[in-house]
Parts: C-alpha cells; sequence; structure tokens
C-alpha cells in the first residue's frame, strides 16, 4: 500500500512538472526575469532610467517573436488557379528580415531571395514575404530557417522546383566573440527542379543578382 501511494505521490509531482514546464509564463513573471538579469549585469532595475525597462523589453519581445503565433502552412492556403497558362519562374528577392540567434539571443540581420516554379497554382507575392517574416520572427539558426522556408512551400504549393538562398550578418560574431564585422553568412535550400537542373538554378540565381553561389 505504502509502494502504491508513493508510485501515486511521484506521477502527480511528475504531472505537476509536465505542467509548469508546458505553462508559458505570465507577463508579470516575464518582467521580473528581466528585473533579474538588469541585477545580474550589475546595475538597479529599480532607478529611474531603468523602473519601465523590464515592460518595455516584454513588449518588443512579443514582436520579436511573434512567428511563434501564426501558422505558416496556412498563410499559403488561399492560391490562385486563373493564371492564363503562366508557367515561368516567380522570384520575390530582397525581403529584408530581422531574426535571433537560438544561442545567444542576438540579432541576425540580412535579406532572403524566394523563387518557386509553378505547377498549376501561384500564392500571392505577399504571402512569400510573410513565410519569411513568420520563421524570422522565431529563435533561428540561419540553416535551418533557409530549410523550413522551402519546405514548406514546396509542401503547400506542391511546384515544380524551390529556390530559397538567405544573406545575413550574425551579431553573435560582429559584436561578440570573434568581433567579425562585415562578415555575411550565404544559406541556400533548392528542391525539385532547382536542384536537378543546372539552367534552371542559374536563372534563379540570375533574377537575385547571384553569380556566385552556384550548386553543380
Amino acid at each position: 500500500m505504502q509502494d502504491a501511494h508513493k508510485a501515486d505521490l511521484i506521477e502527480t509531482l511528475e504531472q505537476a512538472r509536465r505542467a509548469s514546464a508546458e505553462r508559458r509564463p505570465t507577463r508579470e513573471e516575464a518582467e521580473a526575469a528581466v528585473r533579474t538579469l538588469i541585477r545580474w549585469a550589475g546595475d538597479d532595475p529599480g532607478r529611474e532610467g531603468l523602473i519601465g525597462t523590464p515592460e518595455r523589453v516584454v513588449r518588443s519581445y512579443e514582436e520579436f517573436y511573434a512567428g511563434y503565433i501564426d501558422d505558416p502552412v496556412q498563410l499559403l492556403q488561399r492560391t490562385f488557379e486563373e493564371v492564363d497558362g503562366y508557367d515561368e519562374m516567380v522570384v520575390l528577392r530582397n525581403i529584408r528580415f530581422e531574426s535571433h540567434c537560438e544561442h545567444h539571443m542576438a540579432p541576425i540581420i540580412g535579406v532572403a531571395h524566394v523563387g518557386y516554379l509553378p505547377q498549376h497554382r501561384v500564392v500571392g507575392i505577399s504571402k512569400l514575404a510573410r513565410i519569411v517574416e513568420v520563421y524570422a520572427k522565431r529563435l533561428q539558426i540561419q540553416e535551418k530557417m533557409t530549410a523550413q522556408i522551402a519546405n514548406t512551400i514546396d509542401e503547400v504549393l506542391q511546384p515544380l522546383g524551390v529556390g530559397v538562398v538567405i544573406r545575413a550578418a550574425h551579431q553573435c560574431m560582429t559584436t561578440r566573440g570573434v568581433h567579425k564585422p562585415g562578415v555575411e553568412m550565404v544559406t541556400s535550400r533548392m528542391l525539385g527542379s532547382f536542384r536537378q537542373s543546372a539552367a534552371t538554378r542559374r536563372e534563379f540565381l540570375a533574377n537575385i543578382g547571384d553569380s556566385t553561389y552556384q550548386h553543380e
């Protein structure tokens, strides 16, 4: 009987632990965490210039990480089939984004170029920019973000091919660590005809003004 009671208690504690881990902290808890970081940095969160900082930081986090709220698949659901037989490449280039690296929570600032070769339908171009925005507004690494954008477009639109190229500066290495300003990271994801056909890939890279990053 005692063993059964002990097992029940362990299970109850485990359920409480899981519930606590899954529960999103309240705004008050988030602001308290910011005050703790201010104290840890060596300053006084109660002084005049910092009194409103926790509230402002939490509001900024709502903007920085708004991508967790949106469903990227849902964004691409509305498509158009009346295209009068258009079957050439669609490219949206120079989509500026701001993200944050998941290792140091430092800004990643760059541009994304997105292209696809439609098969039966196209999507509004603003939706391509929104897909970039949704994934950027999360804690990220650039490689994963590049793949997520391309994979989502490929999954929902089912085009003949998808290409995504991202160029970005990472402040986790420009303002800290190795301190190398002016460095850009370039990543790409090529699917379908963009991977299989060198001519299609070259056309995409020419459309985005990139003649250096080619996968042969």
